[in-house]
């Protein structure tokens, strides 16, 4: 089970590189334009995405992402680690393992796209490939907790 877990805390480990990274570009853009952390917090109309250029807010965008369909993949992996525990099952785990190395992947390498050149067709087609890769990840949940394979 260790096999399916591990993508799991290589993209968790990730989502805090990029958390990192946003900071580390975000803040020193704050000092610059002269932005109060508190005037942020005070003004509902204040948004960062209008003081602070594209580039530094496309890593705080990013990290925002790794919030969403991630979480879909986070539960998945440990359904299918309680699934795949009892070692008697073994069908399907190559693949699922496999599968969880490819979603990985391909969010890390979104997010790199995302955050550097930020070319929407190639993040497009990355995010539609991790879908995919997650969707295969649910199918075979659903195959083994309903006892079909």
């Amino acid at each position: 089970m260790i096999a399916l877990l591990q993508p799991l805390v290589v993209l968790a480990g990730w989502t805090m590189v990029m958390w990192l990274w946003m900071y580390a570009a975000r803040l020193p853009a704050m000092s610059k334009a002269n932005i109060d952390p508190d005037s942020l917090a005070r003004d509902p109309a204040m948004s960062l995405d209008r003081v602070l250029p594209p580039d530094v807010q496309w890593k705080a965008h990013n990290f925002n992402h790794l919030h969403e369909a991630p979480t879909v993949f986070y539960a998945v992996m440990l359904g299918l680690a309680l699934l795949y525990s009892s070692g008697e099952l073994t069908a399907g785990l190559n693949i699922a393992t496999w599968l969880a190395w490819a979603y990985a992947g391909l969010r890390i390498v979104h997010s790199l796209v995302q955050a550097t050149i930020n070319k929407v067709a190639v993040r497009f087609v990355l995010f539609c490939l991790s879908q995919t890769a997650l969707s295969a990840l649910i199918l075979i949940a659903v195959l083994i907790a309903f006892g079909l394979i």
